[in-house]
């Protein structure tokens, strides 16, 4: 081989090892930006799940201290009956012309009591959802971090928000390996709350089904992941299943960002009736 072909021959392995490091370049950049894209959306999640925390913290400060008002006008109608009580002593009135006044500090006595005793009920109730709040937070917390699923209060309600894309392949029913995992790590937080049911609630973008409907395929999701939270040691008499289609979105149907938003998987944190007023109280008159 003579010396130009020798030269040409190192030249060509040399660029071929110059490309190979470009492409190991390329690939660990795009790797590195991936990465950071990740992270940033675990971020803004575990950003919005402390944002609520601190809602629910408030919103437990206002009832403590409606609670503590309370008290004092209890305490201040009690002070006044026994003062009513020392004049009537003293000044030997006849009983007969106070009852009336009487029986109308009695009666707001009572009442006084009954909303006391209903704010504390509300108070421990408040405060049993908060603990159990930042408990399930606790929990998922390697799962919310990983952006996999978000725990947040919508409407009122405490839910675990699963995106389908991560559970489903498209149009599909059944569990990807990635979302049998993923509902797994789910049911062990979720058995270890006792005395609480949740709703599985299945959720679709707008775009029709071809042979079905967007309320078949969310129903049917709902209830394969139902039957897997079961398998995974949730009690079955605590769950129910529901689709609700295209018919409660979370976002608008406008961009491909927005519909996988609202293809989506939410487990509901049912109240227990003991946290919810009581019908008694609801259906008295207004004084």
């Amino acid at each position: 081989m003579t010396t130009a072909a020798h030269e040409e021959q190192l030249a060509a392995i040399d660029k071929q090892r110059a490309q190979e490091r470009q492409s190991a370049a390329d690939a660990l950049k795009a790797e590195q930006d991936k990465r950071a894209a990740a992270d940033k959306k675990a971020a803004e999640d575990l950003a919005s799940v402390n944002s609520t925390l601190a809602a629910r913290e408030a919103s437990l400060a206002s009832k403590t201290s409606e609670f503590d008002n309370t008290q004092k006008q209890l305490d201040d109608a009690n002070a006044l009956v026994g003062e009513m009580k020392k004049r009537l002593e003293k000044l030997g009135q006849n009983v007969s012309q106070l009852a009336g006044e009487k029986g109308a500090m009695s009666a707001a006595l009572d009442d006084a009591k009954e909303r006391l005793e209903e704010l504390r009920r509300q108070k421990a109730a408040a405060e049993e959802r908060a603990a159990m709040f930042r408990g399930l937070v606790d929990k998922l917390k390697s799962m919310i971090e990983g952006g996999q699923l978000k725990v947040t209060v919508r409407a009122g309600k405490m839910l675990i928000v699963l995106g389908s894309d991560v559970l489903f392949d498209s149009g599909a029913v059944q569990l990807k390996p990635a979302g049998k995992t993923a509902i797994a790590s789910v049911a062990q937080a979720l058995a270890s709350i006792k005395g609480r049911h949740f709703v599985v609630a299945g959720h679709t973008d707008n775009v029709p089904m071809k042979g079905s409907s967007n309320w078949e395929l969310s129903t049917a999701r709902a209830v394969e992941v139902t039957r897997l939270l079961i398998q995974n040691g949730v009690p079955p008499e605590m769950l129910a299943a529901s689709g609700y289609g295209e018919f409660d979105p979370v976002a608008p149907n406008d961009t491909p960002a927005n519909k996988a938003l609202n293809r989506r998987i939410e487990i509901e944190l049912q109240p227990n009736l003991s946290e919810l007023p009581s019908l008694e109280n609801l259906l008295k008159s207004p004084s």
